[in-house]
Parts: C-alpha cells; structure tokens; sequence
C-alpha cells in the first residue's frame, strides 16, 4: 500500500497539534479501507508514511488524492499540481469557525473538494463543502468495568460525585468559568468534588495561579483539584471515573473532549460553541451559552442533584458516541470523498 497509495495525508508541522492528532489516529483505520500515507515531519514510526520527496515525484500512472488540512499542505498540493504536473485531486479539510483571510480564500477555492468538520465551519467556506464530523476510538474511550477500582487506583475520592474539566488551561478555553461555577456549587454539595485536568503554557502561568489563589481563598483546595495533564492513551481513564464532564469552552474549532468523555458514559454539560451543538443530544447532556455563569451553575446542579438522571444520561451518552462518532464513520466518510474523487473523468 505505501508503494502505491491512493491518497497521501501531510501533516507539515514538526510539533502536536490536533490536526497533526486526526492524521495520526485516522490513517491507521482509513488504511483498512484504501491505500493511503501521510508524509511530513513528527509522525509515529508506525504510521503508513512515504517521505516528502516521493509525494512531490509520485508516478503519473493514475490520479491520486492530496488531503490538506492546513494552508501551508494547501499551498504545497497546488505546487505539486500546476508546477511539478503531479495527478493530484486536491482536497482541504476546514475545522475553523471564522472568517478566511484573503489568501486562505484564494487557496480554498483552487481545491477540488472541500471538507467542514462542523455546519458552522462549512458556513465560512462560502464553497460547497461535505460536514463530516470528527469521530473517535469508542473502544478506546469506553466505560470502566469497575469504576470504584479506577477511582481507587487513580487516588480519587470513591464515593464522591466527580465532575471534571480537561483540556489547555488558560481564558480562552474557560477554565475560569468552570472553576468559578465549582466555587459557587460545591459548598452546599458536600459529596462533590471537581477536577480540573490539563497544562497551562508559560504565558497561561499567571492565569492558573490566580484561579489556585481563588480556590483557596474559598477554602475548597482539597475539593477543587488542579492535576498534571497526562498522556493520551490514560484519557479514557480520566474520563471514566467521572459522573459529570464540563466542556466551558468560550471560543472552539471542533472540540473532542465532550465526545470523548460521552464515549465513556460520562453525561457533559457543554458551551454553544466549537461544533457542541452538533455532538450533544438532550439525552446525554445540557448545552449552555459561554461565559455564563448562572447557567453553568443551573446546568451542573440539575445532573448533581438528579442521581437517577445522570445515570440514565450516561447510558445515553456512550449509546449516542457509538452509533453516531466512532472514527470508523468519520473514516468511512472519508474515503467516500477520496473515492468520488478518484472516480472523476
């Protein structure tokens, strides 16, 4: 297969980033579908991969898919076509939710497909684009077998009820909000405590040390927990000993966390931004609009004090995730669009 592929995925940058993520957990399973390879700098060993310069100087035997997902891999496939003649079909995949630039508006409309992983996305684009949604590993996020053994063995409180935050601490992504709204709720909720999960970059120090500073002054440190980001593959168990998940974000592009933590039988109360609104059914949690504390209080309350409620929305939860945002479908749709593409005259 990565002798001949049918489409070639580059990821053009050295550090993560979750573009540089969906490659890395896309390919594996797209490549039980058709012959596809990333190319570029910082992917796994073990990832279906060709190097650059066999991408740029690929035969002209038959048509093949070049899938972007950044400007720059843009840029590089419009190259590869018009000065090097390569037989690419160029395909952009779009997860922001704002307005282009003029020169991503050039790039954009020299593609020959193009794909929004949310509606709102698609609307920027102000091209026809396919909205396939992000999907993830439902076997991988799923839910304990024994959830008072991994509260255990995590060193979390057993008993409690567990609401958690997980992601990039800083403003934007609504830390704060959260912990202010934990604030509020937990001192006439004995029996919960709340989690706030993830790494604040040098300039976000500042930020993460006020809210400690907050917490404190509350008298709430050891029920309002600040813990060390962890790495990908322990997410799940993260996720799985919680009973409640806040995604408080004030701007998204998509957003995987409520996902997965929903793949994990955790109900998730939810910002009305990034592409949530299109993730979360009534069922399995609360939407509510960004930086609004009363209502994140009222969301959060109504699952705390519903026991009978939280369960059931769990169950409903990790039911939604499977049926409707394994990566299998997301993969699946894609490679429809390859095949559309590589079926033109």
């Amino acid at each position: 297969m990565t002798r001949n592929p049918l489409v070639v995925a580059p990821n053009l940058k050295r550090r993560l980033s979750g573009v540089t993520a969906t490659v890395v957990r896309l390919i594996p399973v797209q490549a039980r579908m058709i012959p596809i390879v990333a190319t570029g700098p910082g992917l796994p060993a073990s990832l279906p991969h060709i190097p650059l310069l066999k991408a740029a100087f690929m035969p002209r035997d038959r048509w093949r898919v070049w899938h972007a997902r950044r400007n720059t891999e843009m840029l590089l496939g419009l190259l590869l076509v018009r000065i090097l003649r390569r037989r690419y079909r160029l395909l952009f995949t779009s997860a922001s939710q704002r307005r282009h630039s003029g020169y991503t508006k050039w790039l954009i409309a020299q593609m020959d497909a193009l794909i929004a992983t949310s509606a709102k996305g698609a609307a920027y684009l102000e091209h026809p684009a396919q909205v396939i949604h992000h999907g993830i590993d439902t076997d991988g996020f799923a839910p304990p077998a024994d959830r008072a053994a991994l509260r255990s063995r995590l060193g979390l409180p057993e008993a409690d009820l567990l609401v958690g935050c997980y992601g990039r601490i800083r403003a934007q992504k609504g830390t704060g909000d959260f912990v202010q709204a934990m604030i509020a709720l937990l001192p006439s909720r004995p029996n919960a405590t709340a989690l706030v999960m993830g790494r604040a970059t040098e300039k976000h120090q500042t930020y993460l040390a006020d809210l400690k500073r907050q917490v404190e002054a509350a008298g709430l440190t050891g029920r309002i927990r600040f813990l060390p980001e962890v790495t990908v593959d322990q997410m799940a168990d993260w996720y799985g000993a919680l009973d409640l998940y806040v995604a408080p974000q004030r701007w998204e592009g998509f957003g995987l966390t409520p996902l997965e933590a929903m793949a994990c039988g955790v109900p998730v109360v939810a910002t009305r931004v990034g592409a949530f609104e299109e993730l979360i059914v009534p069922q399995a949690g609360t939407l509510i609009p960004p930086q609004d504390g009363t209502e994140m209080q009222r969301a959060v309350a109504h699952w705390l004090d519903d026991p009978a409620a939280l369960a059931n929305a769990g169950q409903a939860a990790r039911a939604h995730a499977v049926q409707h945002h394994g990566i299998e479908t997301e993969a699946r749709a894609l490679v429809q669009v390859y095949s559309e593409l590589l079926a033109r005259p």
